[in-house]
């Protein structure tokens, strides 16, 4: 399987490309943003559209907040570097640990900021879940659609009309350069987060398993709405330089924000993706499917940034990548699934010429907090088609 011969990227990525020299385009991105970018030009621009805004409603801004660390740097940059007061716009997608609601408490009261938590039954994302798991193998479909249409709809409905969202995806894909100004619309939307698959599709999908109202939080809110609005939704890292592992320094330093282990993920990296109980299944299910997993994906970004070498990543990635989380069971009990069924599932979706063999898979490590993950019984909740 081809890789950058800079980074470990490998060809199996989403919209990866790679030059004559071999080097994939998400480095060749990087060297713009380090080069050619005039960050304090993009300062000037940022305090020009801020003027546009503040001070014209309830809030200035929205910004959706998870709890992991590039929302709560943005917060933390929002209220204390620009002097915004934002409403806070958190989707409950069931999956949070118990350390994110510490921290968004710690958070949340040293900022004072007001905050609204909106959370779809669980029984609709149950059945989202597995009905995405099975049609692109990937079963985050009500996360990725919540997080983005549902917050906008938080912002049509408290009439805030700028959103800011977090670093630019051009930091780790190629859907978008840094020279086009990435805005987190409904282009994207349906570009990168919903997976091809709209509400109205997932109505069909689920044969009436759900009701259609049920799905309101994962529609992209009406274009006319957002255009009387007058929406701007952008990308914070556009106008910054963004450097996630000076950010978390800063949040550790200044908010007392902690960091936990996380399944597949080095010990380095105690930032990365905290907050969700599924991520190392998430995870996991992208390696079977592409090759590589959360640690090539970090290693990949301090190779870019000279903290690394790829000698050094290479034998770090072997570690970590590709080990069945510990929490496999515990998530194949929600969807009722069995592991030869998870595998058989997501064969289809394997990218050309990755090929999977789960006979060389070992179990990696017991989160320390993983007796606390929830096991609510849904022995008793119908889950998908009724095979009677």
């Amino acid at each position: 399987m081809r890789k950058c011969v800079r980074c470990l990227v490998p060809e199996t990525v989403d919209t990866i490309t790679f030059d004559d020299a071999g080097v994939c385009s998400v480095c060749r991105q990087i060297e713009f943003k380090k080069d050619k970018i005039d960050w304090e030009a993009r300062g000037k621009q940022l305090q020009e559209l801020i003027a546009e805004y503040k001070g014209k409603g309830l809030y200035d801004c929205v910004v959706p907040y998870s709890g992991g660390k590039d929302s709560v740097f943005q917060l933390y940059y929002i209220v204390r570097v620009l002097k915004l007061k934002p409403l806070v716009v958190r989707y409950n997608h069931w999956g949070y640990r118990p350390l994110v609601e510490q921290n968004n408490t710690s958070v949340f009261k040293q900022l004072g900021v007001d905050v609204v938590e909106f959370t779809p039954s669980w029984h609709v994302v149950r059945e989202t879940m597995l009905e995405s798991f099975k049609r692109r193998g990937d079963f985050c479909w009500h996360c990725h659609t919540g997080i983005y249409a549902g917050v906008m709809h938080m912002a049509v409905r408290f009439e805030t009309p700028l959103l800011f969202w977090g670093e630019s995806t051009a930091e780790y894909h190629s859907w978008y350069t840094f020279e086009e100004m990435e805005e987190v619309d409904e282009k994207r939307f349906n570009r990168l987060m919903n997976q091809g698959i709209t509400a109205d599709d997932m109505y069909e999908f689920l044969q009436g398993r759900v009701d259609r109202r049920d799905l309101w939080m994962f529609d992209y809110p009406k274009r006319k709405d957002l255009i009387r609005l007058k929406v701007r939704s952008i990308c914070l890292g556009n106008y910054i330089e963004w450097d996630t592992k000076a950010n978390v320094d800063l949040i550790k330093r200044e908010l007392g924000w902690k960091g936990q282990p996380v399944e597949g993920v080095p010990p380095e990296y105690d930032y990365e993706k905290i907050e969700c109980t599924f991520q190392g299944m998430r995870d996991y299910s992208k390696f079977v499917k592409r090759g590589y997993g959360r640690a090539n994906h970090l290693l990949s970004i301090d190779i870019r940034n000279g903290k690394k070498t790829r000698e050094e990543a290479e034998e770090i990635e072997y570690q970590y990548d590709g080990k069945r989380p510990a929490s496999m069971d515990w998530f194949l009990d929600i969807l009722k699934m069995s592991e030869d069924e998870y595998y058989e599932t997501l064969k289809p979706h394997q990218v050309h010429p990755w090929q999977f063999d789960p006979s060389q898979v070992e179990t990696g490590p017991v989160m320390p907090d993983f007796e606390e993950w929830d096991r609510t019984d849904n022995a008793n909740v119908p889950l998908g088609p009724d095979k009677r």
